[in-house]
């Protein structure tokens, strides 16, 4: 056989042309830069190509330059492409959901309130311990299928429902697993400090020091984790015992990425500041001085608009952070407790309703701002030459106002990964 021939026809078998893109948003040719502040320019071409080779996107531009070449090809008329949604704020590895808590809220308790009674964290920390790693393996599985379904290419997961160092190690290589069974951008974050658990009830500092000396070690001989994350709040712990944390995992590789003032300001921006934490997330309650630190900070504020919509909870303040020059990303929060969907068309939906961002901006935020808080804009967040070919063709819609606009669906057609429709 004509080894030539052989060659090529597996080169062409890992080429694609899509052809008569309506829109091809997100298409970025200058270096990438954080998106700070000013959010609403989406640069698109319209009437557009894309072509993907060996699982990257090789180039793209308009119709009138599109290239004549004998490859397999798609026709996109009337469709969009954006790049995929990147989620960099998960917590999809858990045992059960809470539907019993939802019940509770209804009835008036708050999300403290279920929490100081055992509830919460606590108990998906207990349904976790009692299930086996090979079960929450297959449970992670199914959803992160479902997440993918929906649009999302690059994702972050955190454990923190362990709350022992045999649990959170059980989690954290459950998240492993998932990167080696899924062809997409995964990091793994270490929240041990996601609350106390009842055994050290009343030794804070022994748990820290658990924490320190033994939970991190372990984690870092196995290169679990990419980051380590604390939920700095009064149920959980304090800006000073974030900080104790931040330097701990920093020690040994981790940098932060931060649950903060979500229900209290108290010190937590601070303190994530003055570290250099990658991201601190949630933002719901925040004071003009700590926009301002963020504004002036490399650290990118993350908003999770959907925990707030399903606590009944005040909104974040999006429109004085993007106007004060603060880098926006938008993220799920995906959990069994205060935002259990991990509907990324959903959030940016919340974010245009509630949060007065633009389509475009919460697009900017979704994509290329994300990548950033998971240091991956080199891999993914926009259509950009060399960069992964994780990308959303759209349903036939009139313009990207349709995805937030058209809220509770996903007007998706097909999502592709590494330059193939992906299919479970």
């Amino acid at each position: 056989m004509n080894k030539g021939f052989v060659s090529l026809r597996i080169l062409y078998d890992a080429m694609l042309l899509i052809k008569n893109i309506k829109k091809l948003l997100q298409s970025r040719e200058e270096n990438q830069l954080l998106r700070k502040g000013n959010l609403s320019y989406l640069p698109c071409i319209e009437n557009a190509w894309l072509w993907i080779e060996e699982g990257k996107i090789k180039d793209f531009g308009e119709m009138s330059n599109c290239p004549k070449v004998e490859i397999e090809s798609i026709d996109a008329s009337g469709k969009m492409i954006l790049p995929c949604w990147v989620d960099s704020h998960t917590h999809l590895v858990f045992a059960a959901s809470r539907e019993e808590e939802f019940k509770m809220r209804i009835d008036g308790k708050s999300y403290q309130e279920i929490a100081q009674s055992g509830g919460g964290i606590l108990n998906s920390a207990y349904r976790l311990r009692e299930m086996s790693e090979e079960e929450l393996f297959e449970k992670a599985k199914r959803r992160l299928i479902q997440t993918i379904q929906l649009g999302t290419g690059a994702i972050e997961i955190k454990s923190g429902y362990g709350l022992s160092v045999a649990s959170e190690i059980k989690m954290l290589r459950v998240i492993q697993a998932l990167k080696n069974e899924f062809d997409i951008p995964l990091k793994a974050s270490f929240l041990g400090a996601h609350a106390l658990p009842k055994e050290f009830k009343d030794d804070r500092k022994g748990y820290i020091e658990l924490i320190k000396k033994e939970m991190i070690p372990a984690i870092a001989k196995e290169n679990l984790a990419d980051y380590i994350d604390v939920f700095c709040e009064k149920v959980a712990f304090s800006a000073e015992e974030t900080r104790e944390i931040i330097q701990a995992g920093k020690a040994y590789g981790l940098k932060a990425k931060i649950h903060t003032n979500q229900f209290n300001s108290m010190g937590g921006i601070e303190v994530c500041v003055e570290e250099k934490a990658i991201s601190v997330d949630h933002l719901e309650v925040m004071t003009q001085e700590e926009i301002s630190l963020l504004s002036k900070s490399n650290t990118i504020g993350t908003l999770l608009p959907s925990a707030p919509f399903f606590l009944s909870d005040p909104y974040q303040d999006a429109r004085a952070m993007i106007d004060q020059g603060v880098a926006v990303a938008l993220a799920t929060d995906y959990n069994p407790g205060s935002s259990p969907s991990p509907n990324m068309n959903f959030s940016i939906a919340l974010a245009c309703i509630k949060l007065k961002m633009s389509p475009s901006e919460a697009i900017n935020a979704a994509t290329i701002n994300a990548a950033y808080a998971l240091e991956l804009e080199e891999e993914v967040g926009s259509i950009s030459k060399g960069k992964r070919a994780n990308f959303i063709l759209t349903e036939e819609i009139e313009s990207e106002s349709f995805i937030p606009y058209s809220f509770g669906r996903a007007p998706i057609d097909k999502v592709f990964i590494h330059g193939k429709e992906f299919k479970e």
